[in-house]
């Protein structure tokens, strides 16, 4: 009924009360039952296995989170693909080009983590690490089509002003868990776990300028879209210089790292 009074602006009519009744109704019944579902909560996370070990379990959770984002990533990248075809638009095959790179490098990471022991092999994450980093390095190419079609060609991600608000809800809960994890992650010094994580901060970023595109779509005025081109232009420069210093970063880092492992493995030889 809400999504009918919305989408048909029908704020006036008999519907529209009757939905605003039935959800004040609805609110108030969840907020009475909080503090049960509460309880409910932490008694399953308390006593449930699966459960406890998902929550403690930060390597668990990193098998998870990559084989939900490859699966995503794959499927989005296809979509986008096939949009290209369709359409013969090289803004769609760039798009899809970028989530095709990140999908090939999380399939990649994922044939380590399904049966690894964070930290225990060093050259072999070191050598995954560097790997990202290299791909994260050819996709500034993909990365520099989008800004270009986005800034220049006024091409983008267009929505409605409902589907846009359910993207800054996704955008921002997204880069928020992608600062708070790569930060976590570093104490147990794996790089396969860094590399993931680098990875996440990448679909952020680039998840912040898709969003730009959209919401100066849906809710710019006249003057707002006159200079809609330079903002959009300007946020898409932050971010490709943005994941272009994560790539290197990710490179020389692990060619230090991998330089340094050789030297002592040839001091403990001799």
């Amino acid at each position: 009924m809400l999504i009918y009074t919305f989408l048909f602006n029908r704020e006036q009519g008999s519907i529209a009360i009757v939905a605003y009744v039935i959800s004040a109704y609805t609110l108030m019944a969840v907020c009475f039952r909080i503090p049960a579902l509460v309880r409910w909560c932490i008694h399953i996370h308390d006593t449930n296995v699966l459960i406890n070990r998902l929550f403690h379990d930060p390597f668990l959770q990193i098998k998870i989170s990559l084989y939900g984002s490859l699966i995503i990533n794959t499927g989005y990248s296809i979509f986008q693909l096939g949009l290209g075809f369709y359409y013969s638009s090289l803004w769609f095959c760039a798009v899809a080009a970028y989530y095709i790179s990140l999908a090939v490098m999380r399939f990649f990471l994922l044939k380590d983590v399904r049966s690894f022991t964070p930290g225990e092999d060093q050259r072999s994450e070191l050598l995954r690490f560097r790997f990202c980093g290299i791909g994260l390095l050819t996709i500034t190419v993909s990365l520099a089509a989008i800004v270009f079609f986005i800034a220049y060609k006024d091409e983008g991600f267009h929505y409605n002003q409902v589907i846009t608000i359910a993207m800054a809800m996704y955008t921002f809960c997204a880069l928020i868990v992608a600062i708070c994890n790569a930060i976590r992650y570093r104490k147990y010094k794996s790089p396969v776990c860094s590399a993931a994580k680098a990875i996440s901060l990448a679909v952020a970023a680039i998840s912040v300028l898709t969003l730009e595109s959209a919401m100066l779509y849906a809710f710019g005025d006249e003057n707002v879209m006159a200079s809609r081109s330079l903002v959009t232009g300007v946020t898409g420069v932050a971010v490709w210089f943005f994941v272009l210093a994560v790539a290197i970063y990710m490179i020389v880092k692990a060619n230090i790292k991998l330089s340094k492992l050789k030297k002592e493995r040839k001091a403990q030889i001799s």
